[in-house]
Order: structure tokens, then C-alpha cells, then sequence
């Protein structure tokens, strides 16, 4: 019972106790639980298998995650605004209508929103609505002027003349999309609009008021022709002071000969870019600029403009032009010159005086800022519109959230995946069920070392679309003997795409205690194929050089003298008799071990069995029991930004169902013959036989029921080996060169 007086109800999964929210009763009191039982106290809102617009709705301050107060919260809003809070637990994606408490301010809006809604859409008839009804805004207000976004469309005017102004603002500055879906404008952009008119309004009007600005400029193409020469003129003019300052630089005033050489090595053209860098005429101290004969080829058509637009009209029919003559044409054009550097810069710009004139002189601005306020007005029904989504939402998924939240119920339930599980992965005839993505590697590489979990990293590709994703897969069950670096798998995300996966890293752990069983065996088998392997390979070398040193003597065979007869090397021998003796001394302890245990029944030899097992296989599957229940999910999650409160073990019966085995459909048929199976050699199975045939001969008849079965024939064991006994009294044993021979005294 908690402080309210709330009763509440756990579990025990997975190794600690998990509160059980089975009732929007339970959901209300969440805040009179202690958060120490709490499972989880945040979690992010991205790398989830959870409808991420709930989540958003839910994360009040935007940071990315969800705190145990903004669930709360959430909760506490969605049950205000229902009639029955069980509604939360049910988890409908259909809100009816009648559900909705309107007996609160709030409720009252949002249920008159909702019927708004389904006017907007068409079907004022139906009495519920569903996610999809409020999921695209675009839909509800589609048939909308005004929707309380403060953007306006063009279709909110009535007149011509303003949606032509919208219309000009929005190719001007581009759109602002309205929740409609349509492009508009918002009332910053209209400002700027507005403003930018009258500044270039203004500046044109000075042209008209300001004599001196019109001037020569006033004449059509008097000011182009003026500029298109401006600065070559000066260029000139400039070179002839210079001139005039020192005679010594007028040859490079003019050009060295070695430019002009160049030029002429080539095609000339009247406007080739290289003449145009040249002088416009030739430089003189004090020299006045020629008009006609004389000019730079590739000037000359700018400049017979320039005189028949300007030097003509204001100075007459002259035939060159002075510096002074020049100075004055620059003072005729100098106001015209900072009038138009004076335009003000803006998107405006590209429209013409007369259409500028014409929109200010109408009153297109006054209706468009009352339009937008008219907008502004509908806020308060559009916000509403967005708690409706919301409620919606909430119903359909605040339990769920608080079911891998509060506690992990999805997760230990199996009834469906948690939210963090991100889909499976299939490798080595395995599914691994328990996979969720990696964000940060920083933090994968500092945390998962305290799960004691085997985890295989892998990067997913999916070729289709080119989407990249990196998972890390638990595996739970089976072996490990077939996982590395490298291998390939097949990964399907909870929406059914598949993507190639690839291990890139391996976080080895122990699996299983099947494997933890068969691990020494394994191991003792690989060090006898190593064993195997190296002495065959120094056979193979050894059988080579022999091979070549065969040769060697077979090339020089009629150089080899005859080689003496070895001599049989008595130590071999020797050494050949005792290895037999140690190896038969070995199988007869074994027997005599054997018999020993045998004569005490069949529970001594099960008894036997299982200790030579346990001798073997026991300090493996006691290591591998501990690691196992430390097992830990919480490391993991922490690591893709949960903050886990409790200790979430995946112990050995609960991994099972995280990871699946191979196993045949109920009723298959099985074909036990392989085609393809290899070839063996008979001969070392029908020893091994016979060997163990000897072997239970040799135990009965050490027992005496060899003796009891022939009737007394082949004696007792006592009289038996008191024969061998008396025998061996008249026998002598002579050991000579390794060979044991027997013979009467």
C-alpha cells in the first residue's frame, strides 16, 4: 500500500520485483510510487520501436528524453479528459466522442475541437475518430481559410488585387506553409515586404523631385554609354600624368614591344581579351584621348557610343577629348552616379516603379494584416485540434510506454517485443531476438563489459534504399564455436525489412551451460587435431626430404659405394616392448579399476560416471552457472541512454526465449541417410570393438562368471591365478634384447 492508500500488485520476473499496472487506478497512483521500484527513471525518444510523435508530445521540454515526471504528467493529462482512465489501459487507437470529459473547461474544448474535426473532414455524422483522422493536419483544414497559424494563403482574400500581393510576396521570399499544406505568408514576411516598397519608393521618387540627378542621365542610354567607358577613360588619363611626371616610363606606359610580338604570333580578333587590356591610345604627356583614329580596336565601339550618347550632345562635334573636358562630363554624372549607388538592396528590386507605386497606393496592406489577425483569432480551436491528436495518442500508448517504463513487462511477458528491441537478427542457425540499436560506441564500449552477456556488434545494410543502422545482438542459447568477426546474417527490423548484417565485433561471453558442458571436450578434441596436424605436417617434411635424398642417391648411383648392412638396433627393440608393456599395464589397471567398481553394484558404476563427468566437465559449468546469473540487460540500455533502476538479469531459463534454436516442425519427416556422407574405413571401428569385447571378457572372467558359465572348465578365478602362481616357480623368464621368452628350469 502506498501513501494514498493505493494497493498495489508484483511480480517476481527476472529476479526482482516488477509492479503490475493492470488498471488506470494504478496508472494515477504512479506518483505515490516510490521511484526506487521503478525500473526505468528515463529513456530517450529516439532508437525506440514507439510512435515518436507520442513521444514528442510527452517530452514537455524538447531534450531528447523521458523523465519519470513527464510520463506522470502525461498520464495525469490524458485521465483528466476521460470519463473512465481504464480507457488508458485498453489502448484503443479509436476515441470515442462520449468519452471525453466535458464537464472540465478543457475536456469541453477538446471534445467541441474533435466534432470540429470530423466536420473539417466531411463525416459530422460519425461519433469517434482514430489516429489517422488527426495525424495530417493538411487533411482537417484543407477546406480551411483560417486555422490559427498566423500564415495566410492566397485563397484567404477576397479581391484580386490583395492575392496578387500574396502571391507576389511569396515568389519574392518564398512560402510559408500553412496547416493546410499550402504555401502563405506569416505577418514578419508582410512587414519586410511592405517595408522594402516604400524604401524603394521613396529612392525613385527623389529622381523626379532632384533635377541634378536626372541631368545628361536623363537622355536614353546617355549614363550606359558614360559607365561603359568610365573606367578606361580614367585608365588613360592616369597614364598620360604619369607620363607627364617621368618621360622614363612612358615606354612601359605603352606596353612593352615583347607583348605586343606575342599578340601578332597569333590571330587577332577586334575584341581579343588580351588587346583589351592594352591602352586605349597611345600614351603621351598631356595628350588628349582621340575619338576616332587612333583608339585600341577593341574599345572602339564603347567609345563612337560614348560619343554619340554623350560627348556630342554635351560638348559638341569634337574630335578629342581633354582631361578637362572629361573632368566636367564625370560632375554632370556624379549625382546621377550616387542616386542609383543609393538603391536600396532587396527582393524588391526586381519589381518596376509602376507596380511598386501601385500596391502602395492601394490598401493591400492594411487587408492582409487583418487577415493574418482573423487567423491568429482560430488559435485557440487549432491548439485544441493538437490536444485531440494528443488524447488520441495518450490512449493508445501511455500504458505501453509505462509497460517498458515502470516495469518491463513486455520484455519478461513475451507476449510482445519491448519497445527497445529493434527486430532480429538470423546467423548461424539462430534467432536472436534480443537486438537494439547502438548510438553512441563510446559509451557500447565502456558499459557492455559489465553485462556478462555474449553480444555481437553488427552494421546492417539495407541495398534497397542504401538505410545503414548498427545493431548489437545478445545471444542467449547455443554456442559460440561458429561466431566471428566477419560473419554474415540477415536482419529484419519490427516492420519486416530485411538488412545484410555483418559481425564487426564480438563481446565473447559464456552462452549457455550446454556449451559450458561440452567446452573441455571440445577443447581436448581441437588440442588432438593440432597434435594430429603438426606431427603430420613434420611427417609430410620428413617424407619429402627423404623422397629428394632418394633421388639424390639414385642420380649418383654409380658413384655410391656399397653401403654396409645395418645391424638390428637392439635398443629399439627394446624400447618397442617396454612402450607395449606400459600401454597393456594401462588397459589392465583400467579393467582391474573396472572390475573393482563393478563388484559394487550398478550404482557404484553410475556413480563412477557421473564423477569422471563432473571431474571434466564441472569446473566449466560452475564457472559458466556464475556468469550466467550475472547476466545483466541494465548495462546495455544504459548505454543507448536509459537511466535503468534495477537490475534486469537475463538468467539462464529467460535466455532460452530470447534466442532460438533449430528445431523440426511437429510431425516432419527425417531421412537419416546421407548420400553425401563421407566414406569411412571399417577397420578401426571393428578394433575398437574387439577391444571392448576383450575388455568385458577379461571383467567377467576376473568376477568368475566366465568360470560359472563353462561349469568349472576354465577354473575359478583364485584357482587360476594360483596356477599362473605355482607356474611361475617352475618357469624363468630371459629378457634378451627386448624379447621375453619362457622356458622349463
Amino acid at each position: 500500500m502506498s501513501s494514498s492508500g493505493h494497493i498495489w500488485s508484483f511480480s517476481r520476473i527476472g529476479g526482482f520485483d516488477q509492479v503490475r499496472l493492470e488498471s488506470g487506478a494504478d496508472l494515477l497512483n504512479l506518483p505515490t510510487l516510490d521511484q526506487k521500484l521503478w525500473v526505468a527513471l528515463a529513456c530517450p525518444t529516439t532508437g525506440l520501436e514507439f510512435d515518436p510523435k507520442t513521444l514528442s508530445y510527452i517530452d514537455t521540454d524538447q531534450d531528447g528524453r523521458i523523465r519519470a515526471n513527464e510520463l506522470i504528467q502525461a498520464i495525469q493529462w490524458a485521465a483528466s479528459l476521460l470519463k473512465n482512465p481504464d480507457d488508458l489501459i485498453r489502448a484503443s487507437s479509436t476515441l470515442s466522442l462520449a468519452s471525453i470529459n466535458d464537464s472540465t473547461p478543457e475536456g469541453a474544448t477538446v471534445l467541441a475541437a474533435a466534432r470540429q474535426i470530423l466536420i473539417h473532414l466531411g463525416q459530422e455524422n460519425r461519433t469517434e475518430l482514430t489516429v489517422e483522422d488527426t495525424a495530417e493536419p493538411a487533411r482537417i483544414f484543407a477546406r480551411s481559410r483560417f486555422n490559427g497559424d498566423g500564415v495566410i494563403t492566397a485563397e484567404a482574400a477576397d479581391d484580386t488585387l490583395t492575392q496578387g500581393v500574396i502571391e507576389t510576396i511569396i515568389r519574392l521570399y518564398g512560402p510559408e506553409v500553412d496547416r493546410s499544406g499550402k504555401p502563405g505568408i506569416h505577418q514578419a514576411k508582410a512587414d519586410r515586404f511592405f517595408a522594402a516598397l516604400t524604401a524603394h519608393h521613396d529612392w525613385a521618387r527623389k529622381y523626379d523631385e532632384d533635377a541634378s540627378i536626372r541631368g545628361p542621365g536623363e537622355a536614353v542610354g546617355a549614363y550606359e554609354a558614360f559607365r561603359a567607358v568610365e573606367a578606361k577613360i580614367n585608365d588613360y588619363f592616369g597614364r598620360c600624368r604619369l607620363a607627364a611626371f617621368d618621360p622614363r616610363a612612358l615606354t612601359s606606359l605603352n606596353r612593352d614591344e615583347k607583348e605586343y610580338l606575342a599578340l601578332t604570333a597569333k590571330d587577332i580578333g577586334i575584341s581579343a581579351p588580351e588587346l583589351a587590356g592594352f591602352p586605349l591610345a597611345r600614351v603621351a604627356p598631356g595628350q588628349a584621348l582621340p575619338l576616332g583614329a587612333g583608339i585600341n580596336p577593341a574599345w572602339s565601339t564603347a567609345l563612337f557610343t560614348f560619343v554619340q550618347a554623350v560627348v556630342r550632345p554635351l560638348l559638341g562635334e569634337v574630335t578629342e577629348l581633354t582631361e578637362a573636358d572629361w573632368s566636367k562630363l564625370i560632375a554632370l554624372f556624379a549625382p546621377h552616379s550616387a542616386w542609383l549607388a543609393a538603391k536600396p538592396v532587396s527582393e524588391v528590386g526586381a519589381l518596376d516603379i509602376a507596380r511598386i507605386r501601385e500596391i502602395l497606393a492601394s490598401d493591400a496592406q492594411a487587408r492582409i494584416n487583418q487577415l493574418i489577425v482573423t487567423d491568429k483569432a482560430e488559435e485557440q480551436k487549432a491548439s485544441s485540434v493538437t490536444s485531440v491528436d494528443r488524447l488520441i495518442r495518450y490512449q493508445r500508448d501511455l500504458h505501453r510506454l509505462a509497460a517498458n517504463f515502470v516495469s518491463f513487462e513486455d520484455l519478461y511477458s513475451g507476449q510482445r517485443p519491448a519497445i527497445f528491441q529493434v527486430g532480429t537478427l538470423y546467423l548461424d542457425e539462430r534467432s536472436c531476438q534480443l537486438c537494439l540499436t547502438v548510438g553512441d560506441s563510446g559509451r557500447h564500449a565502456t558499459m557492455v563489459g559489465l553485462a556478462g552477456t555474449y553480444l555481437a556488434y553488427c552494421d546492417c545494410v539495407r541495398k534497397v534504399s542504401g538505410e545503414k543502422m548498427q545493431i548489437v545482438a545478445a545471444f542467449t542459447d547455443g554456442d559460440s564455436d561458429n561466431l566471428m568477426v566477419g560473419r554474415n546474417g540477415v536482419f529484419y527490423d519490427r516492420k519486416g525489412r530485411d538488412f545484410d548484417a555483418t559481425i564487426v565485433k564480438i563481446v565473447d561471453n559464456p552462452i549457455s551451460l550446454r556449451q559450458a558442458f561440452w567446452s573441455p571436450y571440445k577443447k581436448f578434441v581441437r588440442l588432438i587435431e593440432e597434435q594430429i596436424a603438426k606431427r603430420a605436417a613434420a611427417a609430410d617434411t620428413a617424407a619429402t626430404d627423404k623422397l629428394a635424398k632418394a633421388a639424390e642417391t639414385t642420380a649418383n648411383l654409380d658413384q655410391a659405394k656399397a653401403a654396409p648392412s645395418k645391424k638390428v638396433d637392439v635398443g629399439t627393440v627394446a624400447a618397442l616392448g617396454v612402450a607395449f608393456g606400459a600401454i597393456g599395464g594401462f588397459f589392465t589397471a583400467i579393467v582391474s579399476t573396472g572390475s573393482q567398481i563393478v563388484s559394487h553394484g550398478a550404482f557404484a558404476v553410475a556413480g563412477a560416471i557421473v564423477g569422471i563427468i563432473l571431474l571434466i566437465s564441472g569446473p566449466s559449468l560452475i564457472l559458466a552457472f556464475i556468469k550466467l546469473r550475472k547476466r545483466n540487460l541494465g548495462p546495455i540500455l544504459d548505454a543507448n541512454g536509459w537511466a535503468i533502476n534495477a537490475r534486469a538479469r537475463i538468467n539462464i531459463p529467460f535466455g532460452t526465449t530470447l534466442t532460438q534454436v533449430p528445431k523440426l516442425p511437429p510431425g516432419s519427416r527425417h531421412n537419416l541417410v546421407d548420400p553425401f556422407a563421407e566414406k569411412t574405413n571399417p577397420w578401426p571401428k571393428r578394433v575398437a570393438v574387439l577391444f571392448v569385447v576383450y575388455a568385458i571378457f577379461a571383467l567377467l572372467n576376473h568376477m568368475g562368471y566366465i568360470s560359472e558359465w563353462s561349469g568349472g572348465r576354465l577354473g575359478t578365478p583364485n584357482e587360476n591365478r594360483d596356477k599362473v602362481k605355482n607356474k611361475g616357480t617352475n618357469d624363468v623368464a630371459i629378457v634378451t634384447g627386448g624379447i621375453t621368452n619362457s622356458a622349463p628350469k
